[in-house]
């Protein structure tokens, strides 16, 4: 069943609108323009013929009675990475390689594996079909061994041929969902509608979604699924209409960062976090904002630099007064994982943000956001949220 929209009074979002007034500007200022698009898709010739070139490669070295090898961007370097407060973390034009050699023990089977998907692809494109990175693995699980194998190799071959992985004909399967006010058709002509009072699996092929409508005025990013779902329950969207919230269930799949993305370009409404005060929900912040090192060669497609952190600040656990019981005590991986952040190249580009990282450090106190229910079971949707949104309580 559809709900009707019945959001708050026009001068509740004041703010905001002077806050999507402000993200234009600086757009504009940097020489891009309010409408755009991501990362322009390799046609199927160019991939074919990129791949021939490599087994050519391959041929001409064998012949040569060389062992030949794949050379591939070292991603794992914080060297090869440069950030962009416009882009966020991308790769640097003239980065250190490391190779894969067909001669090595340590490296052989990484060839071969390579060598395999890069034919399996290869196929995939040859006659217009598609598959989940899931078929791949399951063509022969026992020979690749785990999902990871299979994901790091496809993200080595997107980079060394410089293309989205959509290019690959490789779809990834989405776990994150969609709710609020927002209409789209599918590649194959159907039609989502978002306003609905259960939420929309986020579609596999996000380059393929066009005709996409919406009035709203924020898009709003939870990180957990049990928060998102305590707000669809509260009828958040319905009360804060018109607007869209989207979770990517923790560490957002790539399908749900295109997404965030995709609405981002098209639309250009500010776009907020909420995610638990603790070192792993403002790593999930940083991917969605900034993108990290593994995506840094498709970071102009994934990354979304105007995202601001709504909540939960860890200002806030003492401004509203949240009893100590109710904290978690930070763990030496939580310490590690807020020290790597603080030193990360685009902190000293957000002193506040670094101002609420050094509150959590001295507490060495976390919280999550059910935290909130201790005042109130609807503390969240009902007061928290709408007085961020109204009087611009975001960093």
């Amino acid at each position: 069943m559809a709900f009707t929209p019945r959001g708050p009074e026009a001068s509740f979002f004041e703010v905001l609108d002077r806050h999507r007034a402000s993200l234009l500007a600086a757009l504009r200022r940097g020489g891009e323009e309010p409408a755009g698009g991501g990362m322009r898709l390799a046609s199927s010739s160019e991939v074919l013929s990129s791949i021939e070139k490599i087994i050519q490669d391959i041929v001409t070295s064998l012949a040569r009675n060389e062992a030949p090898a794949f050379t591939i961007d070292n991603r794992s370097s914080w060297e090869n990475i440069k950030f962009e407060d416009s882009v966020g973390l991308h790769m640097v034009s003239h980065c250190t390689t490391r190779k894969i050699k067909s001669d090595s023990p340590k490296s052989v089977k990484n060839f071969a594996l390579i060598l395999k998907i890069f034919s399996m692809i290869y196929k995939l494109v040859q006659s217009n079909t598609y598959a989940t990175k899931r078929d791949i693995y399951y063509t022969d699980s026992q020979l690749f061994g785990n999902q990871t194998v299979v994901d790091n190799i496809i993200n080595d071959i997107s980079c060394m041929l410089k293309v989205p992985r959509r290019s690959l004909h490789i779809l990834s399967t989405s776990k994150g969902l969609i709710a609020g006010d927002l209409k789209y058709l599918e590649e194959d002509g159907t039609k989502v509608n978002c306003t609905r009072a259960t939420a929309v699996a986020v579609p596999s092929n996000i380059q393929g979604i066009q005709n996409l409508i919406t009035d709203a005025k924020f898009l709003l990013i939870v990180e957990k699924d049990a928060t998102f779902q305590r707000l669809l329950d509260d009828n958040f969207c319905n009360k804060m209409s018109p607007c869209i919230m989207v979770t990517g269930k923790g560490v957002p799949d790539l399908n749900t960062r295109l997404l965030i993305k995709k609405l981002w370009d098209t639309f250009h409404i500010p776009v907020f976090t909420l995610v638990d005060a603790d070192p792993h929900g403002i790593e999930i912040m940083c991917i969605y904002k900034y993108g990290s090192m593994a995506m840094s060669f498709e970071a102009h497609n994934l990354t979304v630099p105007a995202i601001r952190w709504l909540g939960l600040l860890p200002s806030d656990i003492k401004r509203l007064n949240i009893p100590k019981g109710t904290l978690i005590p930070l763990t030496k991986r939580d310490q590690m994982k807020l020290d790597s952040i603080l030193k990360r190249p685009y902190i000293t580009c957000q002193p506040f943000w670094r101002k609420e990282m050094e509150i959590m450090a001295d507490s060495k106190m976390k919280a999550e956001i059910q935290a909130l229910t201790f005042l109130s079971s609807d503390y969240l949707s009902r007061v928290y949220l709408p007085n961020k949104l109204k009087f611009g309580g975001w960093i």
